[in-house]
This record gives C-alpha cells, structure tokens and sequence, in this order.
C-alpha cells in the first residue's frame, strides 16, 4: 500500500484514502475479484485508477456514460496519465488505430462502452492487450432489478473466460441487496471481496415538505438557507422559468439541462462553482462529475423517479460533512404527474411490435430482410406519420437498441427552438397583416405558452399537422420571421441513423424480448412506489427509510429529518393555535403565509386552524385576500 500511497499523493495530492478505498485498493492490488458499493462522492474512479498506476499493464475500463467516460480521461490527462476512450462516434478505421496506441502506445486506461463488446473484431484486439485490470463502472447497468439495466452488460463476462487471472472490480454507487447479488453472479466474479461504505450521511437532513405553492415555499427555504444550492427541476422549460422567477425574488441563480450549448453550460457550471452565484437550477443532467464540497441545499421540486437517483442527487449537500439538507417538495397532484412522466411512458409489448414493425414498413424492409442496413431517421418525422406519441416511442427505440435489436445513435438533436422577440399585441397586429400566417402561428402560441419569455423547443411536424400545412411551410415562415426580427430562431437538423442488427421477424423478435420489457416496466413501477413510500410515510425517520431501502439496517433514528424535527418540536393544540392567531389578527390583517412565518408549527396545523376559525364565523375574509377579525 506504500507504492498506492505515492501514487495517491504524486497525481491526486491526498495523503490519505478514503474509508473503504483503502480496503478496495489492497484487495484489487492482492489480485482478488472486488465488488465495490460507494455513495455517491466517495470516490469510486480511485478505486482503480491507483491500484492499475501501481501494476504494469493496460486497465480497462467499461463505462454506460459516454460524458462520464470523456470526463476521467480528461482528468487522467490532465495529470500527465495516458488514457484514451472508445466512444460511439469514432468511425472503424480511426478505431483500429487507437486500440494500436493501446496495444504500443504506454497507455494505461483504456474507457469504453459495454456496446463495444458487442462487435467480435473489437472484443478480439481487446484480447491482445496487455490488460492488469478490468473496471466495471456503475455497475448496477448488469442487473435486470437495477434501475438502468443495460443488456450489453451481459457480455462482460466473455471478458472473465479469457482473462481469468486478472482482477475484476465492479462498482455502484447505488444497488439493492437484490441488485448487489445479481451484479456478482451475472459479471461472473469469483468469491469476490465485498466492500460497502454505509449510505448514512450523519450531517445531511432528509426532509419532506407538503406544499401547494412550491416557488413560495422555494423562496422561504433559500432565504432561510443562503449558501450555495442546488434545485432538480422535472425538464427544461421548468429549468427556465423557475431560474427566472428566483432571478426575480432576488436570488443569484444560474441553469443547467442537456439542451444548452457547451458553452453556456460551462459559464453557468463555472459560475456556480466560483460562488458567483448561489442558486443551481437543473434537471437531472445536472450531476456528473460534480464535487462541490460546500453545498448547503439541494431541493427536489418533483418527484424523482426512483430512490436511487434520488439519494445521488441528495446526496451533493454537505460533502464538506457541516449539515445541510435534502428537501423534496410534495403536493397533492405529484403522484399523478410522476405516473405520466415515467410509468405512462413506458411502452407495453404490443405497442413494442407496433413501432417496430412500422419501423420496418417505413424504411421498407422485408421478412427476413435489412440486417446491417442503415439509415438516417427523424424521430419527429416518424411519429408524425404513425401518430405515434414521442416519448413513448423513443422509449420503445432506445429498448430495441439496448436488446441488440436495431443501433440507434445517439444525434438526437432536432432541435428547432424559438422565443417572439415582439410582445403578443404587435403578433396580433403582424397576423391581421398577414392572416395566409395565421394558422402556423396560432398552434404555435396555443402549444407553447411560455414562447415570449425564453427559447423554447418546439416540433415543427407537430405543428404543422395541428395547422393543417406541411413542415416545410413552417420552417420557411420561422426563417420569414426570423428576417423580420419578430422571433429568434435557431434550427440543427442533425440526423439520427438506425442500423438493423437483426433480420425482421416480427412476432419473433418482439416475443424474444418481451419479458425483459415487461421486467424493465415492473422495475420502473416498483421504483416509483418506493418513492412515493418513501414521501408518504409519516411514522419513521426519513433517513432509516432510504437506509433499509439500500437494504442496511439502523435502529437509530438520525435525528435531523423533517419526521425527527417534527417529533421534537413542541406540538400545539389547536385551541391555543386558534387563541395565537386571533390575537396577531386583533394588531393587523394577515394571509395564512404571514400566520406561517410567525409560528413554529406545521403549516397544515395552522391551516385547520384557519378553516375552524373561519367556519365558526369567527373571522373573514377582506377584500385583499386576508384573514380579518370577524365584526360583532
């Protein structure tokens, strides 16, 4: 451990690891098969990173997370360490001549998708490499229970018949026991050593927040809590309109999501990382590669979709160990909105075979036939013919895809974005001018609400067809009023391709993999039960829920989450919440939220209290929405 020392303190700088690193460490220098279950921010990439520094030879590394992939090795050469990533884009001859550098070139990393494993030339010159190491990174993708199962996976274990005397390491940062197992059995590991650092996070409070108006709910926790923040928002166009709204109240706020160009997520990332500004709004691309120690908040405003994602985000507060907070806020309709964000979605065998076989209608492949063929594909185009929903329909591609079944590349950016530079008088005033215009722009102002106020996505074929006009016809009229300085208009047209893999067999290709859809979908709704457990559940400490969930027991509660707090602050009856509020009533006029900021209660105690109040005719209404003394 001496050399994994020297290594640690020459590239890293540290002069110590981690709980549980050190452990890993020696046993993957020992040569034992590993399996290692870190939360998030406990440093997983050292885990193999030094012991494969130490040894001679090549480590290879599998990764599902091209961005994640792309990041180490940035970092890797940044520290003067050669590594290199063999990511979908690069084409067949610029790949034989990075896997030569591997084989001649003194690297020591070599980063690659489990897809890779999939094609026989690239597994055989990976066979010739002088490989010390085999890193298998989020690990949980090998497990059909886990929450991003990636059928690819599987293949790794080719890998351990050929290399059977090289040390494995597999690492999660989140696995259920269920999942843990699986990882093990599926990736072929021999009596590995297992390594699991505790999910408790002792100084991060877990809170659950009911609350009907979650901007104002937002406002009073970042008032509250001032430091540097996070706040997870359901997609881009929240990402907007909540970083607006903050803007307005008077908090320094930035956003991230996966649409913005590369460099205003950087400005944005280095202004929020700077302390510039405080606030983060971001959906869940927001996240890799992100250490910032000094944290204090990080808001979920929607529900997530499952508990393992969730404690990963959380779990970017307080990584400096001071206390800090993971609050969700919850109203009454959230429930409903997760289901038809990520259950409702999910595509169901039948509607499976139909995309599938329309697919194959639509670029005309016969039975039998299109193995190998490729093609360019848009996604809006395609759903627009079928009248296919597109999230769904995606869904069942990116499933086919991970089956083996059709490639799908990853371009999808048929991004057409556009914001009215005009206000909504003078778009009136352009449409009596010009009323052939009409129909193309009254879709787009009824579809898209928020278009006055920020860049919006928009879908052209969509559009068009509520129109009744051709996609055509609207992009000439967005470029015509793009001349006109009447909207900003930004169009990229990158095409997607399909390559088949198979030969169209209908019934049969789709039966072959119909109970993975159906284990994929019971996962995801699973999933999302635990969550919305998780959220509901008002008779046990937040922190031992997540804990048991993980499948670690505690029979301590922590003692700082929202159901802790609440079991120790004061509990009021409701005469005496009643005799309080009618004596602030008797000085001045108030709404519920002015009652709210005087008392240390539960918001929903002083509700009731309000209600009784209000119901005895004791107090009423004014004329500006405030509750008054009741005149005798």
């Amino acid at each position: 451990m001496q050399r994994a020392l020297q290594i640690l303190e020459k590239y890293w700088h540290y002069t110590a690891f981690r709980p549980v690193q050190d452990g890993i460490i020696q046993s993957v220098l020992e040569g034992n098969d590993t399996f290692g279950l870190m939360p998030t921010g406990g440093g997983k990439s050292l885990c193999f990173q030094v012991p494969a520094i130490v040894n001679d030879g090549l480590c290879l590394v599998i990764s599902p997370l091209v961005a994640l992939m792309k990041d180490q090795v940035n970092q890797l050469q940044n520290r003067d360490i050669k590594a290199i990533a063999l990511t979908g884009s690069i084409k067949p001859d610029e790949l034989i001549e990075l896997l030569d550098n591997c084989q001649f070139g003194n690297y020591k990393f070599l980063y690659l998708s489990p897809e890779r494993l999939e094609q026989d030339w690239v597994l055989e010159r990976i066979k010739a490499l002088p490989i010390s190491l085999i890193a298998i990174d989020e690990a949980h993708c090998v497990s059909q229970w886990g929450h991003d199962f990636r059928p690819s996976y599987l293949k790794i274990k080719k890998l351990k018949s050929h290399f059977s005397k090289i040390p494995f390491i597999a690492l999660t940062a989140s696995a259920t026991p269920v999942v843990q197992e699986d990882i093990i059995g599926l990736l072929g590991l021999e009596n590995p050593n297992v390594f699991q650092k505790s999910f408790a996070r002792d100084n991060l409070g877990y809170f659950i927040i009911k609350a009907e108006d979650k901007l104002h709910k937002l406002h009073q926790i970042l008032q509250k809590n001032p430091e540097s923040s996070i706040i997870y928002v359901r997609n881009r166009k929240n990402c907007h309109e909540y970083a607006a709204q903050l803007s307005a109240l008077g908090h320094k706020t930035t956003f991230y999501h996966g649409g913005l160009p590369v460099k205003e997520k950087e400005k944005n990332m280095n202004s929020w990382m700077k302390d510039e500004v405080t606030v983060m709004v971001a959906t869940s691309a927001f996240g890799m590669g992100i250490d910032k120690p000094n944290v204090k908040t990080v808001i979920h405003i929607n529900l997530p979709e499952n508990l393992e994602s969730y404690y990963q985000e959380a779990g970017r507060a307080g990584r400096n160990g001071e206390k800090a907070f993971a609050v969700l806020i919850s109203s009454p309709s959230d429930v409903i909105q997760a289901e038809s964000q990520f259950i409702s979605v999910l595509p169901d065998t039948n509607f499976l075979k139909e995309v599938f076989v329309k697919l194959c209608n639509y670029f005309r492949i016969g039975y039998g036939e299109g193995i190998n063929e490729e093609f360019s594909f848009s996604l809006n185009q395609f759903c627009g013919q079928y009248k296919f929903p597109v999230i769904k329909t995606f869904n069942s591609l990116q499933f086919l895809d991970r089956q083996g079944v059709i490639s799908l590349s990853q371009e999808f950016s048929e991004k057409v974005q556009i914001q009215f530079l005009i206000e909504s008088k003078e778009v009136i005033r352009y449409i009596s001018l010009n009323p052939d215009d009409e129909p193309i722009i009254a879709v787009i102002l009824r579809t898209y609400p928020g278009i006055f106020d920020l860049q919006t996505n928009i879908n052209t074929v969509f559009i068009a067809k509520k129109a009744n006009s051709t996609e055509a016809k609207v992009l000439n009229l967005l470029e015509k009023l793009k001349n006109l300085n009447i909207v900003d208009y930004f169009s990229q047209q990158n095409e997607s391709k399909i390559t088949f893999l198979e030969v169209r067999e209908d019934d049969r290709t789709i039966n072959r993999v119909s109970k993975d859809l159906q284990r994929q979908n019971l996962v995801k709704k699973n999933q999302l039960e635990a969550v919305i457990r998780y959220v509901s559940d008002e008779s046990n400490c937040k922190s031992k829920l997540l804990l048991d969930y993980f499948g670690e027991k505690n029979p301590d509660d922590c003692g700082i989450c929202s159901f802790c707090s609440n079991k120790k602050s004061q509990k009021h009856d409701l005469g005496t919440i009643r005799t309080e509020i009618l004596a602030l009533l008797s000085e001045k006029e108030m709404t519920s939220r002015d009652v709210a900021a005087v008392f240390p209660v539960e918001e929903s105690e002083i509700l009731k209290a309000l209600k009784q109040l209000l119901e005895h005719g004791i107090i009423t209404f004014n004329t500006k929405n405030q509750y008054t003394l009741s005149k005798k």
